[in-house]
């Protein structure tokens, strides 16, 4: 699927994958902090996803200023399907994703790099990084540094929940191929799908920085559907699973099912507590579904059995806190 580099006395060169669908707010902080990169040898591969607003025209400037990028126009399909394309593009030995509203430090892929080539000997390797949640309030826009992960059951670890962004790790290309790319059928969690599907044979190390960014604002971002993530969360997990019952048989199905519908619960809690009930009342249905929790957390979930409507008024008069 990926075509790799041939010149191998240069550095490895890096494909960093861009989707873009009406971004035309963020895309040219997001392609200067590419280029403002002190690593140099890499692809820069823009893929408009059909966008309605300036995007394509940003980008379609943007390129005439440095060879490195290529950008892609095609109908509205996705990011899944957006990267795929980008993938198909792709000639570097390691493969990046940055989202047209996200940024690196300048320092990003130059650390990553490092990391990359001088810990793998094989062509399974992945590093991650720390990385900053942008536009949120103080208390949860804190910089984060993950643990580390090298010596812990990845599938296990996975199922319980994604543990680095997209736009935080550097990768093999062969991880990517051995998967055949990105799930097309998920609208959000493609990448926890991504990642989930490489724990089987993936290797990784941490860089403890924090090299990545994540800029949260109000034009439509997937994960704000938190009805929706968490149900295609879920659903990433049962796929898996269903796939490999030699997972199934070396984790054991208490703890699956405990890591499985425990995260289901964590996302339907959090909904309820921060009043988005249109989305508790969808995820905690899903948890009971699986006969999951105990008796205090369904006195919270059997309400949800009710139509919204009701679901909503009950809430109100009792006011649980």
């Amino acid at each position: 699927m990926i075509q790799p580099s041939m010149d191998l006395c240069s550095p490895k060169k890096i494909s960093i994958i861009m989707p873009c669908f009406n971004a035309e707010a963020h895309i040219e902080d997001s392609v200067k902090s590419v280029l403002n990169q002190t690593y140099k040898n890499f692809e820069l591969i823009i893929i408009d996803d059909g966008s309605t607003d300036s995007s394509l025209s940003l980008a379609t400037e943007i390129k005439t200023t440095d060879n490195r990028i290529k950008v892609i126009n095609q109908k509205n399909k996705g990011p899944g399907p957006a990267r795929n394309r980008g993938l198909n593009e792709a000639k570097g030995d390691y493969i990046a994703f940055l989202d047209s509203d996200d940024y690196w430090s300048p320092d990003c892929l130059q650390k990553l790099e490092k990391a990359l080539s001088s810990n793998f000997s094989s062509p399974y390797g992945l590093v991650y990084c720390g990385w900053q949640n942008m536009g949120l309030t103080i208390g949860k826009s804190q910089p984060y540094i993950p643990p580390d992960y090298s010596s812990v059951d990845l599938s296990e670890l996975f199922l319980g929940g994604c543990r680095w962004p997209i736009h935080a790790a550097l990768l093999h290309r062969e991880c990517i191929e051995r998967v055949d790319g990105f799930n097309e059928q998920w609208t959000s969690c493609m990448d926890y799908d991504l990642w989930l599907r490489m724990t089987p044979f993936l290797k990784v190390v941490l860089v403890p920085e924090v090299l990545a960014f994540y800029r949260h604002h109000n034009s439509g971002q997937i994960t704000k559907n938190r009805a929706l993530v968490a149900e295609n969360h879920w659903k990433v997990q049962k796929d898996f699973l269903s796939q490999r019952p030699e997972t199934v048989r070396r984790i054991g199905k208490e703890k699956i099912n405990n890591l499985v519908y425990g995260e289901l619960l964590r996302r339907g809690f959090l909904s309820y507590w921060e009043r988005d009930l249109d989305a508790s009342h969808k995820i905690f249905r899903l948890v009971m579904k699986g006969r999951y929790g105990s008796l205090k957390d369904w006195k919270y979930m059997l309400p949800a059995l009710l139509p919204m409507g009701l679901y909503k008024r009950i809430f109100k008069l009792f006011s649980i806190d």
